[in-house]
């Protein structure tokens, strides 16, 4: 992948799933995209790192802590190392995933 593509291009939604495909991964962090469905999401989690979502498609509710973010294209939050999150996707949206080790 070392000639310009694009990002949404680069992965399909398909229905009822969420998608994804790893771009980078290294052992200092990973850049994956997801293609999630209406409906779909990720339930309360945690992780060991920092993570970046760039929503590149549509729009997404983010939950970090309990408190709701609706995010749409264009916008990026960081989700903290250790802190509470999850993801749903009210109508379908794309992202980018940027973990940091």
């Amino acid at each position: 992948m070392n000639t310009p593509q694009n990002i949404n291009q680069s992965i399909n939604y398909q229905d009822v799933s969420i998608v994804s495909k790893e771009i980078i991964s290294k052992s200092t962090g990973t850049i994956t995209l997801f293609a999630f469905d209406k409906g779909q999401g990720l339930s309360e989690h945690t992780a060991p790192f920092d993570a970046l979502v760039v929503i590149t498609e549509g729009s997404a509710e983010v939950i970090l802590s309990g408190v709701k973010y609706k995010l749409k294209t264009g916008e990026m939050i960081l989700m903290p190392a250790n802190i509470p999150h999850a993801l749903k996707a009210n109508k379908a949206f794309k992202m980018i995933l940027t973990m940091i080790k």
